[in-house]
């Protein structure tokens, strides 16, 4: 084998491990922005839920107390 070939078949080598290699980074990189994405996905579900359910307990207070001066009204005209 000439010393040309072999300096050829060590580049394409050398090229085809640093890109083997590159891939495999960006894959783990993305790979770790997903579970990231994930989690933060998870906490803005968890404080829209906790939001939701503070909305729902002071619409029923709203209502009992409107409730209740619906019925002062009416006991005041009768």
């Amino acid at each position: 084998m000439s010393m040309a070939s072999k300096v050829a078949l060590g580049i394409s080598v050398l090229l085809s491990a640093g890109t083997v290699a590159a891939v495999h980074i960006q894959q783990r990189r993305r790979l770790h922005e997903g579970v990231i994405r994930d989690l933060e996905r998870q906490s803005r579900k968890l404080e829209n839920i906790r939001l939701l359910q503070e909305q729902i307990t002071l619409t029923k207070q709203l209502e009992a107390e409107r409730d209740q001066m619906l019925m002062e009204k009416g006991s005041q005209q009768s």
